[in-house]
């Protein structure tokens, strides 16, 4: 009975807090804005020999790694997605520096050959 009454009170803590937490973070938003590291898009290539016939299986350890791997490295770094071809993945990624992406690559055990900033997008709608 006792531990079920502290789980509660730890429960109710945590979710007070995470409260003020949220209240702090609307009051002080202006100068979290001026404050947060921007992030850019990088362009990584990755080779892999075969790369293009890994199984979805594979396919998916590899990205469940990835994932375990951004999520301790925190918000410095985001996987939007990759494109698999014969012997590389191309993935695009939001981070704050090539750095935290090395990081990343060396981390989670697999190579980061090539990182390069995305300076800006074009698409058919360019042409318009």
């Amino acid at each position: 009975m006792k531990l079920v009454t502290f789980r509660s009170a730890l429960l109710a803590g945590i979710l007070f807090f995470t409260g003020l937490t949220a209240t702090a973070q609307k009051t002080n938003n202006s100068s979290q804005t001026k404050n947060k590291t921007e992030m850019k898009t990088y362009l990584i290539e990755r080779e892999i020999p075969d790369a293009g016939k890994l199984t979805p299986e594979q396919l998916k350890g590899i990205s469940q790694k990835s994932c375990s791997v951004i999520t301790e490295l925190g918000p410095d770094i985001q996987w939007i997605h990759s494109y698999v071809t014969g012997n590389k993945i191309y993935c695009i990624y939001k981070a704050t520096n090539p750095e935290v992406i090395r990081e990343h690559a060396k981390r989670g055990g697999f190579p980061a050959n090539t990182i390069v900033e995305v300076a800006t997008t074009i698409s058919p709608a360019t042409a318009k």
